[in-house]
């Protein structure tokens, strides 16, 4: 078995230390089989006779980046919808005039597998240069069993086609279809009922989300839902509180989800309830910016309860046209005001709690060798440059799976 050894390297191991980041100056990380076989100050480091040596010219290194909630699988594009918005027309407005989440679901219900695939991994690849090695991928644009099958189909291939991890979340939840606009009940009995079993039978999904919202579903109707996912042994997690307080991320909470995301009208008592079951807040400043939001999530009451915060590309066609969680490192400072350590947080560690895994996010002994390369001098420089390939090498699994030209 190859032994890898990163020498001269300042590591950004991002575990609950007193320095900032986790900081260890002068590293060296060694890698056996995929996974962190010892870290620790270069000085330190034990001889391995048989292994390959990766000088890296005092570069920084982080854990792999971890895109915690994303909507990557779709059909078509909102072009026209961007435009209607900077004309002064509402997210609100051209959802209720057919448009929005519904114009994207009749462009991927006509779109084949193949061609499904083809335009998210042309999506994907941007976000691997950018040092992504782990993705979540929502369904919520077929609305039906077939489509929303397709959808949880095609991400999962996207996982065996990539050198990365895919987690893949049945979000049937998403939006009202066309055809059952006068029968709510009998698309929430739909979904309890056929597209659930079936995703779940076939393991298309590692957890359950819904759209709680004035213009998506109540907090009645996602409770259904939850109990369905709870019966089948899925994680829940909820999009709660984008747009009005609809005491989602509460119940959230109540079915101790992975994570309530969005979170701009959030309360306090459901923060107080969302520390209590665990529950990650998931930032998305991609919508916040997109849609020109004025209302900001609370991250001085997150902090004060001491809520993990992750951060998020929620890449999508229409409030989120995102393709770099670089850029959303940079816009949770920017915009949300959260410091550098805290956005590189969010996209690390906690975003790895809000996917419920426990064995990457950190740089730590025996965990997957998840890891970027950076070309920076201070950690912080990740927030505050935009663009400009920052990312050396991209490694998954202590394999090499993408290098700067």
């Amino acid at each position: 078995m190859t032994i890898q050894i990163w020498t001269n390297v300042n590591l950004l191991t991002m575990t609950k230390d007193a320095k900032p980041y986790g900081l260890i100056n002068d590293a060296a990380i060694v890698v056996k089989g995929g996974l962190i076989s010892w870290l620790g100050p270069r000085e330190q480091l034990s001889q391995y006779p048989t292994s390959e040596i990766i000088n890296c010219h005092g570069a920084y290194m982080s854990p792999g980046l971890i895109d915690c909630h994303s909507h990557l699988v779709y059909g078509g594009n909102r072009i026209d919808e961007f435009e209607k918005r900077l004309n002064g027309t509402s997210y609100e407005e051209i959802a209720n005039q057919g448009g929005g989440i519904l114009s994207t679901v009749n462009a991927t219900r006509e779109a084949s597998e193949d061609e499904l695939l083809m335009s998210a991994q042309k999506r994907l690849n941007y976000f691997i240069k950018e040092g992504l090695t782990t993705i979540e991928i929502k369904s919520g644009y077929g609305l039906d069993l077939e489509n929303e099958i397709k959808i949880l189909r095609v991400a999962r291939k996207l996982g065996r086609n990539n050198n990365i991890d895919i987690i893949t979340t049945l979000l049937a939840a998403h939006a009202l279809p066309p055809e059952y606009k006068q029968n709510r009940e009998g698309y929430i009995n739909l979904i309890i009922d056929q597209i659930l079993p079936a995703a779940a039978a076939e393991n298309l999904c590692d957890a359950v989300d819904g759209f709680c919202e004035n213009i998506a579903f109540s907090y009645e109707e996602m409770e259904r839902i939850f109990i369905a996912a709870t019966k089948l042994n899925l994680r829940v997690k909820l999009h709660a509180e984008q747009l009005s307080d609809q005491n989602g991320a509460a119940l959230a909470a109540k079915y101790h989800a992975l994570s309530a995301d969005h979170l701009e009208h959030l309360s306090e008592a459901s923060i107080i309830a969302m520390k209590k079951s665990d529950t990650v807040a998931v930032l998305l400043p991609g919508a916040y910016y997109s849609l020109r939001d004025t209302k900001l999530p609370p991250i001085d009451l997150l902090r004060k309860h001491q809520v993990p915060m992750a951060v998020a590309s929620d890449s999508n066609p229409g409030s989120s046209p995102v393709l770099s969680l670089k850029l959303m490192i940079n816009m949770a400072s920017t915009l949300f005001s959260l410091t550098p350590e805290e956005a590189l947080l969010g996209v690390t560690r906690n975003a790895a709690l809000a996917l419920g895994l426990h064995d990457r996010g950190i740089l730590q002994q025996e965990l997957k060798a998840d890891m970027v390369l950076w070309d920076i001098s201070h950690p912080a420089e990740l927030s505050y440059q935009v663009g400009g390939g920052q990312a050396l090498s991209v490694i998954k699994n202590g394999t090499v799976i993408y290098t700067r030209a």
